[in-house]
């Protein structure tokens, strides 16, 4: 009997990811003991200036890492900076590598070779006065960036860390009156069952909405236009409305925003496309839209579940921003 066999391993496949800008800090320490570690700080060992070298060895390192680790995709790296400070207390070194790139996947595991890479560097060079010497708490501090945003490890930070280097979560709603609406004759009449909407709502509550209101409508300009003056009326701030984005006839959803008058948001519509053509060459396909009515801003996303997942996770680094920027706040 013949037939495929499968590897036991495989690159992941990032083809349908898209391009964001990533972030991720790396930590680890050297415990070099009360001997090595007056020589480390003082720069006087017998192979030289462990620390600079450190640095140097870090950077090094963060190039290599999808040399080192086979199924590591290669990333051009756009920014590597690796710090060493001494902790008297524990006489040890702390080694901090910062990576960024703007990819389709993170950069986590370039910082963490760029730690590594650094306290062996140390040890290297601090063996000669002291071969009891331990690297430990190797750790990735936070990533940012992808449709998961910040992630941050749940040992946490100390001050000085968020200081040096400001881990950015996207601005909340503050729990902001939402709406999402569905609109599809075949999910209005029962015949389909709505996965968008449910979706939607998920994510508005993560980001701190408030949701008021999640309503299935039939397709068409006259009732999506009725319930939009009056879900601004009712003072929501965000309405999500999925489905009727396309090319059909019975396609009217960004009629029906028009229909209301309110302001055209043009950008954040050609944002929206254009972000989504890294999944799919489809996105080119819709007529997302965005109007500003009074002051609610109104989203036409395509009907999709995943599609329409994915145009939110697109607008959650300037939605929290966006809605500020209705009630008359400043620029960041």
């Amino acid at each position: 009997m013949t037939g495929e066999i499968s590897a036991a391993f495989h690159m992941a496949d990032v083809r349908d990811k898209r391009v964001t800008r990533r972030r991720a800090v790396a930590v680890g320490e050297l415990l070099a003991g009360p001997v090595a570690w007056p020589l480390i700080v003082q720069r006087r060992l017998p192979k030289g200036d462990a620390l600079v070298m450190a640095e140097v060895a870090g950077l090094q390192g963060a190039k290599m890492a999808s040399a080192l680790m086979p199924l590591c995709h290669p990333l051009p790296l756009e920014l590597v900076r690796v710090h060493c400070a001494p902790v008297p207390e524990r006489h040890a070194i702390r080694v901090w590598c910062e990576c960024a790139s703007e990819a389709r996947t993170g950069v986590e595991m370039e910082a963490l070779a760029g730690v590594t890479a650094a306290l062996l560097t140390l040890y290297d060079l601090s063996k000669p006065v002291e071969p009891a010497l331990e690297i430990g708490a190797v750790r990735l501090l936070f990533k940012e960036g992808g449709k998961r945003g910040l992630w941050l490890h749940p040992q946490g930070m100390n001050d000085e860390e968020r200081e040096r280097f400001q881990p950015r979560p996207p601005r909340q709603l503050q729990g902001a009156p939402c709406a999402v609406l569905t609109l599809s004759d075949r999910a209005s009449d029962g015949r389909y069952e709505d996965r968008s909407g449910p979706r939607l709502v998920e994510g508005l509550q993560a980001l701190g909405g408030r949701i008021t209101a999640a309503e299935i409508l039939p397709d068409g300009v006259q009732p999506l236009a009725r319930r939009l003056q009056q879900l601004a009326a009712e003072g929501v701030r965000l309405c999500l409305c999925t489905g009727g984005t396309g090319l059909g006839p019975r396609d009217l959803t960004p009629e029906a925003l028009l229909s209301v008058g309110g302001r055209r948001v043009e950008g954040l519509a050609q944002m929206v496309r254009s972000l989504s053509a890294q999944h799919t060459p489809l996105a080119w396909l819709s007529r997302a839209d965005v109007v500003q009515v009074g002051q609610m801003l109104v989203f036409a996303l395509p009907g999709s579940p995943r599609a329409a997942v994915q145009c939110l996770d697109i607008l959650v680094p300037v939605l929290g921003h966006a809605l500020a920027m209705v009630e008359g706040g400043d620029h960041p």
